[in-house]
């Protein structure tokens, strides 16, 4: 009897269904959306997070124009100050254009067979790529818009080329250091950065180390396969476990390197070593260094992307290493020399924003301020002493402070790293996702792997840049004639002056 009962009260309610459903049609949407098996929403993109990098994008680009251009500008002769500027600015234009059609696409996403080195092409041209598209942080959960984080790196890949220019200024064509710089950021910074920057993000990490503890029976060498797969889609400076927050390797021993390359291959320039070769302006140089100090901040901070508790850290640690890093070129060289000068001054703010670039995000302040102290020294007997004995003509120190600096900094934070050091430790999003705890610390393996991305960065970019220059000469020739170069390129290439007085 009670089965027939519900039975019929089953029908009964049947029929007023459909016979709802035919005076509302809605109802039955309705009634099959509360049935379907809820689906979790789409991560929504911290406002705040996004607007930070929006300001540390721009930050970033305030570094490259006017910051470096100024930099740079203030430290050659009068004829080829205009030259220098126009130098950066182009670099900037050629690898911004370039990093939209394919140079994203190359440094942060899946290359294939090649993966370990370089990205592949399955978002070349942006494509796949919209203003809902994310891209993942370093937390768990955390996502800001590609176009965001495409803007961020673009900024990068922008500045590290236009940093070669120091070593090779004032005797470096412009039609070539176009064609150079189109062919090095393909050849030699796309793959580096995503050597050391491409890898899933903590969601992947953290979901696949989920799955493979939940599976059991038959699913658990399917969930293996699965987790292995996501662990090594990461470029090989990411699977050995070098850490580089914002470009020690990427940036500046990469450019740094290239730099020296360049030199060598060139040559001196037409009286050096017989004529004097003072800076023109030590005031726009001065001006330069100042805005690149407060561009670094977007450079470090950024790299982060996020704006949240652990930027803090990252903040004031390029602050304080900086401000050790000045006082410590200045101090050498006024036992050196007897008088500090406002360029020595300047060099050391450099040295040290390019010594703490790796290690922000890593070091504790006491180790910042250490790594500022430690670097400049050493930068200074590469800016001289070594120079000087080898006789190359770095022009700008591009070589003594940006590689220099970028491999102490890079070692560095393989120590500094060490949470009895005061270090941040290293993220383990397999173990414990989500909770933002460090892993296990091992000096001699983490030193191991800084010091193998380290070597990696100077072979690639020096063979590849010495290639790359080569070719450049052999298609159109690198330097301009003696007597155009003696009357400067700011009328020699652009029919322009930097002054009229």
């Amino acid at each position: 009897m009670k089965l027939r009962t519900i039975a019929r009260c089953v029908g009964v309610l049947g029929a007023l269904s459909a016979v709802a459903v035919l005076i509302d049609p809605a109802l039955a949407q309705d009634a099959a959306t509360v049935a379907a098996p809820a689906t979790p929403p789409p991560p929504v993109p911290n406002k705040g997070d996004t607007a930070f990098m929006y300001i540390a994008s721009v930050l970033v680009l305030l570094m490259t124009v006017p910051g470096l251009a100024l930099f740079y500008g203030g430290l050659v002769r009068t004829k080829n100050m205009l030259s220098m500027f126009m130098q950066v600015f182009a670099t900037l234009c050629l690898v911004g254009i370039i990093w939209v059609l394919y140079g994203y696409s190359m440094a942060f996403t899946n290359g294939g067979a090649l993966n370990n080195f370089v990205g592949g092409f399955s978002k070349a041209f942006l494509r796949g790529v919209d203003a809902n598209s994310l891209a993942g942080t370093f937390s768990n959960g955390v996502y800001i818009p590609e176009y965001v984080y495409i803007v961020f790196q673009m900024t990068f890949a922008c500045i590290t080329p236009a940093l070669i220019l120091g070593a090779v200024a004032e005797r470096l064509k412009f039609s070539a250091m176009l064609v150079f710089m189109a062919l090095w950021v393909t050849f030699i910074y796309f793959p580096i950065a995503h050597m050391v920057w491409y890898w899933g993000g903590p969601d992947a990490f953290a979901n696949a180390a989920k799955a493979l503890a939940a599976a059991t029976g038959g699913a658990k060498a399917q969930a293996q396969a699965a987790y292995d797969a996501v662990m090594n889609d990461a470029g090989i400076g990411f699977k050995w476990g070098a850490l580089d927050f914002a470009g020690g390797t990427v940036v500046h021993i990469n450019a740094g390197i290239a730099g020296l390359v360049g030199a060598l291959i060139l040559g001196k320039r037409v009286g050096y070593g017989k004529e004097a070769m003072p800076p023109h302006s030590l005031v726009n140089c001065m001006i330069g260094a100042a805005l690149l100090w407060v561009g670094w901040f977007g450079f470090n901070v950024g790299s982060g992307l996020e704006a949240n508790q652990f930027a803090g850290q990252v903040f004031i640690n390029t602050f304080i290493a900086t401000c050790a890093a000045a006082l410590s070129w200045m101090a050498v060289e006024w036992i050196a020399k007897g008088k500090p000068s406002a360029l020595g001054l300047a060099s050391g703010v450099v040295a040290g924003l390019v010594a703490i670039t790796p290690a922000c995000g890593f070091s504790g302040v006491m180790g910042a301020i250490v790594l500022g102290v430690v670097v400049s020294p050493i930068c200074v007997f590469f800016c001289s002493a070594i120079k000087n004995a080898l006789g190359y003509d770095d022009s700008l120190d591009v070589f003594g402070v940006h590689c220099i600096g970028g491999i102490i900094g890079a070692l560095g934070t393989g120590l500094l790293v060490n949470p009895n050091w005061g270090g941040a430790g290293i993220a383990d999003y397999v173990s414990k996702p989500g909770e933002m705890v460090p892993g296990t610390y091992d000096m001699a393996a983490q030193m191991l792997a800084q010091l193998k991305m380290v070597c990696t960065t100077l072979l690639w970019s020096g063979i590849g840049s010495a290639i790359l220059f080569k070719l450049v000469d052999i298609l159109i020739g690198l330097r301009p004639s003696e007597e155009r170069e003696r009357e400067g390129l700011d009328i020699t290439d652009h029919g322009e002056s930097a002054y009229h007085y």
